[in-house]
């Protein structure tokens, strides 16, 4: 059921215990062996559910970390509650406490990092934006010093360095998948990654010489952080889509 994209694998196990699946017309039991040839068939109330689940797009500021709350740092989904809706969120969806259950980021940002943090209760998309087949992009804006350089960056740094940012990379003992990297003006860099190692981009600019003084993520996939202000969030339109 997770990999025809009806749900996560967490779900499939909540609706099956609940009834709510059935292979070829019958009820399914848990861990039943199902062939491609089966027909999956699954209850408009699990259907319901999904349709409540929320996501929610917020850009997060320095200072918070993206998931649990660790060594002190205040999590990201502290920053969620009516007063914090962006007010130009034009979905229709109301805000209540009970959303914030199960709500899980989608992708690391660092709690130096800022920009487009995704959070939900769907698993459908979950799996979409970090499940272990994904290739879905990610993009960022990175200023970089060069040494002593901090102005004109672009201007000291060696083209085959840049070359290898792109691609030849590697961290943990692994080599990096193929990136885009450009600069975007002289302290500058562009980067389009398809992966999300821990501390990534920063990892990578060390390995060339590079020092990252700041780090913002303006989109993923189709969705971009767009005018969202720091420290303000919105729902993930009904017409937008990853």
């Amino acid at each position: 059921m997770a990999d025809m994209g009806l749900c996560s694998r967490r779900e499939a196990d909540d609706w099956v215990e609940k009834g709510w699946v059935r292979v070829n017309g019958e009820v399914a039991e848990m861990g039943v062996m199902v062939l491609p040839s089966d027909r999956i068939t699954v209850d408009e109330a699990a259907k319901g559910v999904q349709d409540q689940q929320v996501t929610i797009l917020l850009h997060k500021p320095m200072g918070y970390v993206s998931g649990q709350a660790e060594d002190g740092h205040t999590p990201a989904v502290a920053l969620l509650n009516a007063q914090s809706r962006w007010n130009q969120d034009h979905s229709a969806t109301r805000f209540n406490f009970s959303q914030l259950k199960g709500l899980a980021p989608c992708g690391r940002l660092d709690i130096d990092s800022v920009g487009l943090l995704v959070l939900t209760q769907d698993g459908r998309v979950a799996r979409q934006l970090i499940g272990e087949d994904s290739e879905m992009e990610k993009e960022y804006l990175v200023r970089v010093t060069y040494g002593d350089v901090q102005v004109n960056v672009q201007e000291r740094f060696p083209a085959e360095q840049l070359a290898r940012l792109c691609h030849g990379l590697s961290l943990d003992d692994q080599p990096l998948k193929p990136a885009k990297v450009e600069w975007q003006n002289p302290e500058q860099l562009r980067f389009v990654l398809t992966e999300g190692k821990k501390r990534q981009i920063r990892r990578m600019c060390e390995l060339v010489g590079l020092k990252v003084v700041g780090l913002k993520r303006i989109r993923i996939g189709k969705v971009v952080l767009g005018n969202l202000p720091a420290g303000q969030w919105r729902y993930l339109g009904a017409d937008e889509s990853f």
